[in-house]
């Protein structure tokens, strides 16, 4: 046996890869509290539980944050209408320092002078853990074994963490026939690794072609299905809070049912998108660490989040006020994908970003279909929109003369 190293917390998700970890940990002398936040996955909380415990952990906490990661994470991503790379909604960005946040938490309660994570040295998501639990612990040290030697060069791939699962009786969901990474949370589904690696393979669904993906359910496929090729059409109005700029309220407009709350509105988008599809993109990305991957998405409530926002910000925002908050909003995007949640420069730019958001109010009016959000129309008391101005039939409090001046000034260079 190995000397005692102290209490480590272990972000743990019950999958392959912290499963084994957590047996590898205890094999290296530490004592191990298991922290298993609920970000929005379907997941059985009380067998994953027992599991970590029949694994060796000596606590498991199991903390729901799904409530404050839409609140305090997504909405201030949906103002900002977030989008690294043009496509990427940051579903997972988003996520890790939700959750290392609570991580840091239990383990300050705990007197534990460790924390742990499953992610890989190859990826985003060790950063962005890192930087967040060194923000609001400096003094916290971090285990990494996908960076440590000791445990690379032991489990060089999946293979042997399957082989080192089996010899030591650790039930994991991955098999050799699906061998992808999947990771769920509330803004999305995201599937990477194994035979995805190759960017030439379409999509993962011709391995099964039942299979409807759905961010509301843990699935094996990701495919055009049947709820993408004939879904129902869903018309929904989304209304914005004139004193909290953000999403309040959701009416479908076909039988009226309405949902307020923030938690509420965004798990009812999700399954009505995710019934038509909405939100799937097959995209190769920059990784902050400097390599290129390719990942698969589902991302149904934040896709129409951010065409509403997008459509009822242009009604609402000044033109050139707009222009800055574009240029925010690409720093913003680039800093959350790539950790820096709790940066100073980022903690400024949600502050600029949410004071640009006090006119951005009113009610936007759409509808999903097989894949696609249409925006059908839009209201706000706020609105920047005078149709007397621009309408083609009444001249309104303009003179059409003055246009002759403004293109001959605009012309001289």
């Amino acid at each position: 046996m190995a000397q005692p190293k102290g209490t480590v917390v272990l972000a743990y998700s019950g999958g392959l890869d912290t499963s084994c970890i957590l047996v590898w940990l205890k094999e290296q002398g530490y004592d191990v509290i298991a922290y298993l936040a609920n970000i929005g996955q379907k997941e059985d909380f009380e067998a994953a539980r027992k599991k970590a415990l029949a694994l060796g952990a000596k606590k498991v906490y199991i903390e729901d944050v799904s409530r404050e990661f839409v609140e305090e994470f997504i909405w201030p991503a949906v103002q900002a209408n977030a989008l690294y790379e043009d496509r990427y909604l940051l579903g997972t960005a988003l996520a890790r320092p939700c959750i290392a946040r609570k991580l840091v938490e239990i383990a300050q309660r705990e007197a534990a002078q460790y924390v742990a994570h499953g992610a890989t040295g190859k990826g985003n998501d060790q950063v962005r853990f890192e930087l967040t639990c060194y923000a609001l612990c400096p003094n916290i040290k971090v285990v990494a074994p996908w960076r440590l030697p000791e445990f690379y060069q032991r489990f060089p791939g999946r293979r042997e963490l399957m082989d080192y699962a089996k010899k030591h009786g650790i039930p994991v969901p991955v098999t050799p026939q699906t061998p992808w990474s999947m990771d769920e949370n509330l803004m999305h589904i995201s599937y990477e690794a194994g035979i995805l690696e190759n960017p030439k393979v379409i999509d993962h669904g011709s391995h099964g072609a039942e299979g409807v993906s759905c961010v509301c359910s843990l699935i094996g496929n990701f495919t055009a299905g049947r709820a993408w090729r004939g879904g129902p059409a869903a018309r929904l109005s989304r209304h914005v809070n004139c004193r909290r700029r953000v999403p309040v309220k959701v009416t479908n407009a076909g039988d009226g049912a309405t949902r307020c709350s923030a938690l509420e509105l965004f798990v009812y988008l999700n399954d009505i998108a995710g019934k038509h599809g909405v939100g799937r993109i097959d995209i190769v990305e920059n990784r902050f660490v400097g390599m290129k991957s390719r990942g698969i998405y589902e991302t149904p409530a934040g896709t129409i989040l951010y065409h509403a926002h997008l459509d009822i910000e242009a009604f609402t925002m000044d033109r050139e006020v707009r222009k800055i908050k574009q240029g925010l909003a690409l720093k913003f995007s680039e800093l959350v994908y790539n950790g820096f949640w709790h940066s100073p420069e980022c903690e400024f730019l949600r502050q600029c970003i949410g004071r640009s958001q006090e006119a951005v109010v009113g009610t936007v009016r759409l509808s999903v279909f097989k894949g696609q959000v249409y925006i059908l129309g839009r209201d706000s008391p706020r609105s920047l929109y005078n149709e007397e101005l621009v309408s083609m039939n009444v001249q309104g409090d303009y003179e059409p003369a003055d246009a002759t001046g403004f293109i001959n000034i605009n012309s001289l260079r």
